[in-house]
């Protein structure tokens, strides 16, 4: 089996590999949320690589790793379980530190799921990984997996239990994730939510690894039926819907100034995992900044958590500067003009 992606080689590996996988096997970052046995030994490498060899490609009732190459280097392996009929694909992932954050570990999972797709009558693929690895969460997400449940300690690892969560996808999903729109909409605007669409705009979910970041939308009603209240005042919050090319992608929910808070606060986005990407985010802050500038304002502020897949970034591409104040867990940043 060989699988060609844009920047990718998906092949059985070969003995030549071994030297590169035992270094990433040994690394403490890349094993420290992994169940491999430590340290791994050349000999156990080899063994591993020999085995996989042998069976050529994704064979049911075992266990099989796929060298993940790139420009002629092994640079991590995809595993893959087919059980008994070839009907639920249990699928993993290892790249060696020094090639994270480079895209390739869904990139190479996602052609694994699509060969699968294309050869074998797989109904279901499911991962296993640890609640607090969100780089492997945001591999799962990239290549469409959603998160399905959580079972605490129910997985034995190193002479412990640890939780274990469990994300799932089905062929079906894996099509509507590749079929998504992915590029800039033509149209991008604001709309009022109302008691009669409420329940629609609540199906804009993101990414489960973002709800550490991003509260869901269920936490925006709330807001709005009972307010924070500041120096005696309750808060005045504005919601809206966000159209792209007439599809509800996103809401963006702002608090008025306040005594204590002269300026406009962007208290929560929310784009659909769907429409990630897409730049809607950056339209909603600059139609926002559009609005306020009418009625007055000259600048906004944003607040935000550092932290794996944050918004600093993208906060900062759209020149938000740091004020230097925090509140608890989340830094201020603000937008002049």
């Amino acid at each position: 089996m060989i699988v060609r992606t844009d920047r990718l080689v998906l092949r059985p590996p070969v003995e030549a590999d071994a030297d590169a996988v035992l270094d990433y096997l040994n690394d403490p970052e890349v094993a420290e949320m992994q169940d491999w046995d430590l340290p791994q030994t050349a000999d156990m490498v080899l063994q591993n690589i020999r085995a996989s060899a042998a069976f050529g490609g994704p064979t049911p009732g075992e266990w099989v790793n796929l060298t993940i190459e790139a420009d002629g280097q092994c640079i991590g392996h995809v595993a893959c379980h087919l059980d008994a009929t070839s009907a639920v694909a249990e699928v993993g992932y290892t790249l060696a530190r020094a090639q994270w954050g480079k895209g390739y570990a869904s990139e190479a999972l996602g052609a694994l799921i699509d060969h699968l797709m294309a050869t074998t009558p797989v109904h279901r693929f499911v991962a296993s990984l640890d609640p607090r690895n969100v780089r492997s969460m945001r591999v799962l997400e990239g290549a469409g997996f959603t998160m399905e449940s959580l079972s605490r300690e129910s997985y034995p690892m190193r002479g412990g239990w640890e939780d274990d969560l469990r994300y799932a996808m089905t062929p079906g999903e894996r099509t509507a994730w590749q079929q998504r729109p992915t590029t800039p909409p033509t149209s991008v605007e604001l709309v009022p939510v109302d008691a009669n669409t409420a329940w629609i705009w609540a199906h804009t979910v993101t990414h489960y690894s973002q709800q550490r970041l991003v509260q869901p939308l269920t936490h925006t009603f709330r807001d709005l039926a009972f307010p924070p209240v500041y120096g005696g005042v309750p808060a005045s919050l504005t919601l809206r819907g966000v159209l792209a090319d007439g599809q509800r992608v996103a809401t963006v929910l702002w608090c008025e100034p306040w005594t204590d808070q002269p300026e406009v606060l962007v208290w929560r986005i929310i784009v659909d995992r769907m429409h990630q990407r897409r730049r809607i985010g950056s339209e909603v802050i600059a139609q926002l900044q559009a609005l306020l500038h009418a009625q007055g304002h000259r600048s906004m502020l944003v607040m935000y958590m550092h932290a794996i897949g944050g918004p600093e970034r993208f906060y900062a591409g759209l020149g938000f500067v740091n004020t230097g104040r925090q509140r608890g867990p989340l830094v201020e940043a603000r937008l002049s003009w």
